[in-house]
């Protein structure tokens, strides 16, 4: 735990970890005396009722927009005389005057009905009794326009993570009050980039974390929470490693409580289980107004931000729909100011300008009239050069600009012209002393991996690495970057990691950390990393065996980035099999992961090739 500044402190709340500070809450006093609260039980079309707090503004001289967060992560405090210390996105909502309305979901905390994770949504609704959170969300709008005083009949939405989804889903088939939305960090696809897994490959740490205590049944009465687990050792190395195959997971510690990590476990491909769980295939015909927010250093939903934007962009013509992105952790947006992350410094207040200058207008705007703040349809922060640009597409029609991986570790523009027998590099990958992930590796998920320094994992055998010679001028690369390289294993699965770092000069200032300078020369910065598990190379839905030996392409994509490498700067691949405890190991041969033995887990020799004929390359997003 780092030491922190008086006046701020860590909240988390069951996976969102946001930075808070006081002095900007609106504050328990303020909030009693501007605010009245009720507490409902609002009816869905099934009869199930939902627990819902609303705060409504005391000034009885006026008519308020509502503000709607539905949420598995509950509403509390509880009780009409139980205040919320702050309310809505920031506390620009409350001092404003907003009726600000939070909902537990259907099967949480005080409401009633089963709960469902990533609820599927449906694709007809013509039975009246069939729901979903989009019909939930339709029924709670009805209802709340009915029976909240002073209301204006406009209804916003926001909510960050697992929120974010409830958001998203509210705006498919949505009710005509619904006017504007602002998913953050929305949950989008569990199997194919967001919280459990990337490209198929299981974020241990995360998922076990999270689901050892929110995925347990509920407690009674429900407003105490399930207690964190106790992991008996700070050491998530040493946990995790000890921990063996994931079968031991239930069996050791579970117990048959933790009813989703079953399923998890049940559902090693990318099957009918979650794909009906793709919220990414309903984002279409959006009318609401939307403003999609997500984090450049966002361990758990980066994917989900730049999804829900793409989708809704591609699949809702015509529609007012727009991005955000920043240089944030998950949903440090909301509370930060985004000065700095770690070690990085990004020379302003990155997130009061967004809440003040960009989330705030958006709903203003929509909500009460105001004028029109003139958003772009991209409004995206560019590190390396730290600064905000603005887009009118996103991603802004770069130039694909292929870097190929060559001899002695180069890195450069210009492809191989040689076929040589030995144009490959290779490492052993051992499952039982897999690459950690950071140098000091916690039982839960570090929030800000992106953030550490390269440098400890490009120093080890297992690892290869590749580096361009010091850059001449600025190289910026905004949008997705594409993966395509030829490999082959001695095994008959693997896991591969690839690493796009920006590595700083041996002469650079230190940084101005607020707890402490970091050595910035020869930083290895992590501008974009993740893993694919090699067996999905025809698709998630299709795992194949490799054939020990022979080189096989191997094509994926790493989520968007907008970073300019500064002159003087290189730019670094970094290249391995594991990442752990980040990722579970790969036995390196071709089982059903979820319930491979000891005896599956195996060493395997692991070629990258870069000749002529087999070169290995990154496609970079090149803009001016």
């Amino acid at each position: 735990m780092r030491n922190l500044a008086p006046v701020s402190f860590w909240i988390v709340v069951i996976g969102l970890t946001v930075w808070v500070e006081k002095s900007e809450a609106q504050g328990l006093d303020w909030v009693q005396s501007h605010y009245t609260k009720y507490e409902f039980k609002v009816p869905m079309r099934d009869g199930v009722k939902l627990f819902t707090s609303v705060y409504v503004p005391k000034d009885e001289t006026k008519t308020y927009p509502m503000m709607l967060n539905r949420t598995p992560y509950s509403v509390q405090p509880y009780g009409v005389d139980q205040f919320k210390t702050d309310l809505g996105p920031s506390p620009l909502f409350g001092k404003a005057g907003y009726i600000v309305v939070y909902q537990d979901v259907r099967g949480r905390w005080y409401s009633e009905g089963e709960f469902v994770n990533m609820r599927p949504i449906l694709e007809h609704k013509g039975d009246r009794s069939a729901i979903d959170e989009s019909t939930d969300t339709y029924d709670t709008i009805e209802w709340l326009l009915k029976n909240v005083p002073r209301n204006t009949g406009k209804v916003g939405m926001w909510g960050i993570s697992y929120p974010g989804f409830y958001t998203a889903a509210g705006a498919i088939d949505a009710h005509p009050a619904l006017v504007a939305i602002s998913p953050q960090a929305p949950v989008t696809d569990w199997f194919t980039g967001d919280d459990w897994h990337h490209n198929g490959a299981l974020f241990l740490p995360h998922a076990f974390n999270f689901l050892s205590s929110n995925g347990r049944p509920r407690v009674f009465p429900p407003t105490r929470s399930n207690p964190p687990f106790d992991y008996g050792t700070p050491d998530g190395y040493k946990f995790y490693l000890e921990l063996g195959p994931l079968s031991n997971a239930d069996s050791r510690y579970f117990r048959g409580d933790v009813a989703f990590w079953n399923e998890i476990m049940n559902h090693g491909t990318y099957d009918d289980f979650w794909k009906a769980r793709n919220l990414r295939a309903h984002l279409k015909q959006i009318r609401p107004a939307v403003l999609t927010v997500g984090g450049w250093y966002d361990a758990e939903n980066l994917f989900g931000a730049l999804e829900t934007y793409k989708k809704i962009e591609a699949n809702t013509p015509g529609g007012n729909n727009a991005l955000v992105m920043g240089p944030w952790l998950h949903g440090g947006w909301s509370r930060s100011d985004g000065a700095t992350l770690g070690p990085l410094s990004f020379d302003s207040k990155t997130a009061e300008f967004y809440r003040e200058s960009i989330e705030f207008p958006f709903f203003e705007h929509h909500m009460n009239g105001a004028a029109d703040p003139g958003l772009p349809e991209a409004f995206v922060f560019e590190t390396g050069r730290d600064q905000w640009r603005r887009f009118d597409t996103w991603p802004p029609r770069p130039v694909a600009r292929s870097i190929y991986l060559g001899e002695a570790g180069t890195l450069a523009f210009e492809a191989p012209k040689t076929d040589a027998q030995d144009a490959f590099d290779e490492y052993l990958s051992d499952p039982a002393k897999p690459v950690p992930y950071s140098e000091a590796v916690q039982v839960t998920m570090a929030g800000d991996y992106m953030t550490y320094d390269q440098r400890f994992a490009s120093r080890r055998p297992d690892v290869v690495v590749y580096q361009t010679q010091p850059l001449e001028q600025d190289l910026t690369i905004a949008g997705p970057i594409e993966i395509d390289l030829v490999v082959s294993t001695t095994g008959t699965d693997s896991d591969f990691v690839v690493k796009v770092i920006d590595v700083f000069p041996d002469r650079n200032p230190p940084s101005p950390a607020p707890d402490k300078p970091v050595v910035m020369s020869g930083f290895q910065h992590m501008v974009r990393g993740d893993v694919f598990r090699g067996k999905f190379r025809d698709g998630l839905d299709q795992p194949k065996p490799f054939t020990p030996g022979e080189p096989t392409h191997l094509r994926f994509t790493l989520p968007d980035a907008c970073h300019t490498f500064r002159p003087d700067h290189r730019i670094m691949i970094q290249v391995q099999s594991t990442w752990f405890p980040l990722v579970d190991r790969n036995p390196q041969t071709f089982v059903d992961i979820n319930k491979a033995t000891e005896t599956d887990f195996r060493k395997a020799t692991q070629r990258i090739y870069r000749s002529k004929s087999n070169a290995s390359r990154i496609e970079l997003p090149v803009i001016p």
